[in-house]
């Protein structure tokens, strides 16, 4: 799968739904629906302890996702990187939500994804 020769379009109709995913399943801490769209390497990395802590501080410090707006997608051969703008319940300001998107077996997965 060449992410260059996908339209814009293409790329956010599979993005938004992955997102939506792992928002819903962070905001009900749940590890398992949160990771079923993540590579390997990545599931190695988010370990249902450490996806728990992470949820729990920024539940805490943050409140829930609120409203997600698309901002820009950068694509690469094997890859693309997608960025939305990210807002909070229990804070003001703007939070930048990001995602690489691979393919791999038949499946697009999760490589890297933050919201900072």
């Amino acid at each position: 799968m060449n992410f260059e020769e996908m339209s814009d379009q293409q790329i956010w109709d599979i993005a938004n739904p992955i997102m939506d995913n792992l928002m819903d399943a962070s905001t009900h801490i749940n590890h398992a629906r949160h990771v079923r769209d993540f590579t390997e390497r990545m599931k190695a990395i988010v370990t249902p302890e450490y996806f728990q802590r992470i949820c729990q501080q920024y539940q805490s410090e943050k409140g829930y996702f609120s409203n997600r707006k698309s901002v820009a997608l950068f694509r690469r051969p094997d890859s693309a990187a997608i960025v939305w703008k990210q807002s909070f319940t229990k804070v003001s300001g703007e939070y930048v939500a990001e995602m690489v998107l691979v393919y791999k077996n038949g499946k697009y997965l999760v490589d890297h994804v933050m919201v900072f």
